[in-house]
């Protein structure tokens, strides 16, 4: 009898306890509330098995007690129970398991605008290649890699004509330990001469880049040196990001000249927390090109076009759009 009394009582004490508790879980996944949700619908699921079997632990407890002169009885199979058994086992599983697979494959599905980036990773760093203007990747065959060619691409493959490449250095606690330290090189190559003009669905041009005049397609090999750091010297937090362009391309004024590429750019933002106010100052420059005819480009151009930067819909340093 205490016992079956003892086991109500831990019922009733779990289910006051988690209606009327104080804590409950934060958002695990802001941007995919359906995995709080699954995670919630489980506990309950859970809960929910764990009450009825102590209630009927509660009532084999009563029902079944010991009295003087009954007997129990042996019965080594049940197919009925067996049957039952086996059917409420097999939808407490799909209940458990179906919300899961659905919001796992909405998770896993690959949006339609998705664009396609190939990751290779080493001990410390990380290596990037990404598709140009046309959103494709080259092909690439592991068969052909070797140290001119470490990813294996196809040069004979057009879709990889305008494909970026980016290697990344990350050092955690450099120079000073709360600032994070990043090293970037990064290769833009383009071999657009002799293409047409490609246009999106709207019929604008897209390829080459068009302003105020109608430019003829061209080659070029840019490398980016940068440097970005973030995080706090004592009290100052500091952003930063600096960057320079050196190559060459073909000139958009002298056809079938080249011209060499030297530009750099640089955005800072300081700032400093004063309880629960933080002034900030944002600081960009990029260089210009006061002489266009000189074949020295010295006007910096970003790999991808409408960087964000500085409180716009989304911070310059969080992503690029």
């Amino acid at each position: 009898m205490f016992t079956g009394l003892l086991f109500l009582a831990v019922i009733i004490g779990s289910i006051v306890f988690h209606v009327w508790t104080p804590w409950w879980w934060t958002d695990i996944a802001s941007n995919w509330s359906a995995m709080d949700d699954t995670i919630i619908l489980s506990f309950w699921i859970g809960g929910g098995v764990f009450i009825l079997v102590c209630l009927f632990m509660v009532y084999c407890i009563f029902r079944y007690q010991y009295k003087e002169g009954r007997r129990s009885e042996y019965k080594p199979e049940d197919k009925k129970l067996e049957k039952g058994l086996t059917w409420l086992t097999t939808i407490g599983v799909v209940a458990l398991l179906a919300p899961g697979l659905v919001v796992w494959n909405n998770y896993i599905r690959v949006p339609d605008n998705a664009i396609q980036v190939e990751v290779m990773a080493w001990q410390w760093g990380w290596k990037y290649r990404l598709p140009g203007q046309d959103g494709k990747l080259g092909a690439s065959n592991n068969r052909i890699i070797s140290d001119d060619n470490p990813y294996g691409l196809n040069i004979d493959d057009p879709n990889g004509k305008d494909d970026v490449f980016v290697a990344n250095l990350y050092k955690q606690d450099f120079p000073v330990k709360g600032y994070f330290s990043q090293a970037t090189i990064l290769h833009n190559r383009n071999r657009e001469s002799g293409r047409s003009f490609e246009f999106d669905k709207n019929g604008f041009i897209q390829r080459p880049s068009s302003l105020l005049e109608e430019r003829s397609a061209r080659d070029y090999d840019i490398t980016y040196l940068g440097y970005n750091g973030d995080g706090h010297f004592d009290r100052l937090n500091i952003t930063t990001s600096w960057y320079l362009a050196l190559g060459e391309q073909d000139s958009s004024r002298l056809p079938g000249v080249e011209e060499e590429v030297m530009a750099w750019f640089t955005a800072t933002e300081l700032s400093v927390d004063l309880d629960w106010f933080r002034p900030k100052f944002s600081f960009l420059y990029a260089s210009g090109d006061d002489n266009t005819f000189d074949l020295k480009a010295k006007g910096f151009d970003a790999v991808f076009e409408n960087p964000q930067f500085a409180g716009a819909d989304t911070s310059f340093w969080i992503r690029q759009k």
